[in-house]
């Protein structure tokens, strides 16, 4: 028997189980309670699509959350597209360039107002940024009197302008992107561009931005929601019918219809909302990743 022969090798000791994280499980009340609240929130888009499938005698008549017929279909989107020589497909148009623009310009005043804020130091900035901050309390109906005064002073009532230009000052957008500056631009990098010799515009432009995209296609898509819903202010600071947007045109044929004595085009103005609501659905299912992730970037850093 060799010397090695008797020497037991060591025991290798066995490596500890890591536990696999829970699943989180939702009790039968739990779920019954997210159901409820999910059929609550779907049942108003599944109406309006079966209504779009009838004509205004079966939209009281019949079991309203079914389909009808495909040719009464047709027959709401023909009348809706020629109704008052097409004016719909121009209040189409006109709500596209009011929430592009808008969602655009507020953009680009949020991206620099919060990169001002958020990376230069001045006297008064906190002061001024809280009573910015402030103004989000101000309902927007305190504000159409001076707003649609200030147009009538400049000359832009009956214009694009009077529309796009309140939307591009956008307090909760400044607030937003000051948090995305700070949590995505280090002031260590702009102090080493600044070192290297860029300037301050190409800083901010080709260094900052690509850095906070996150935090632009946040506000842009929040901004664009609310000029595409935008109701008081084009009702306004807008007479005339080839300037109104989807929401006022729409509000307008309900009310012209249901009072001047003619049959109501209620399947009609039906189609038209889930018409104008698809750019909404589009632009939150291409967009998605992105403003999520931003949202849940800010929360975290914020």
């Amino acid at each position: 028997m060799t010397a090695t022969q008797g020497i037991r090798e060591p025991e290798i000791a066995a490596a500890p189980r890591i536990p696999r994280p829970r699943r989180n499980s939702f009790s039968p009340l739990q779920l019954l309670v997210l159901s409820l609240f999910c059929f609550y929130c779907l049942l108003p888009l599944w109406w309006v699509i079966t209504t779009m499938t009838k004509d205004n005698g079966q939209l009281f008549s019949t079991f309203g959350l079914w389909f009808s017929s495909p040719s009464h279909f047709l027959q709401n989107l023909q009348q809706l597209v020629t109704r008052q020589d097409g004016i719909f497909t121009r209040w189409l148009l006109n709500s596209v360039i009011y929430a592009g623009a808008t969602a655009a310009g507020s953009v680009l005043v949020s991206a620099m107002g919060g990169y001002a804020f958020s990376k230069f130091q001045f006297r008064g900035r906190d002061s001024l940024f809280n009573t910015i901050l402030a103004t989000v309390m101000v309902p927007s109906t305190a504000l159409a009197l001076p707003i649609f005064l200030l147009m009538q002073n400049i000359g832009l009532i009956n214009t694009y302008w009077a529309v796009i230009l309140p939307g591009l000052v956008n307090p909760f957008g400044l607030y937003l992107m000051r948090l995305f500056w700070d949590a995505g631009f280090p002031s260590e990098l702009m102090e080493a561009a600044r070192i290297d010799g860029a300037s301050e515009g190409k800083i901010f432009w080709n260094l900052g931005l690509p850095l906070v995209s996150g935090g632009l296609v946040t506000v842009g898509l929040f901004s664009f929601v609310g000029a595409w819903n935008n109701f008081f202010l084009p009702l306004v600071v807008v007479n005339r019918d080839t300037l109104f947007p989807l929401t006022l045109g729409l509000s307008v044929w309900n009310q012209t219809s249901s009072s001047s004595g003619q049959e109501p085009i209620y399947t009609v103005i039906v189609l038209g909302s889930l018409i104008s609501i698809l750019p909404l659905i589009i632009a939150f299912l291409s967009l998605g990743r992105y403003w999520q992730g931003g949202l849940a970037s800010g929360a975290v850093k914020g």
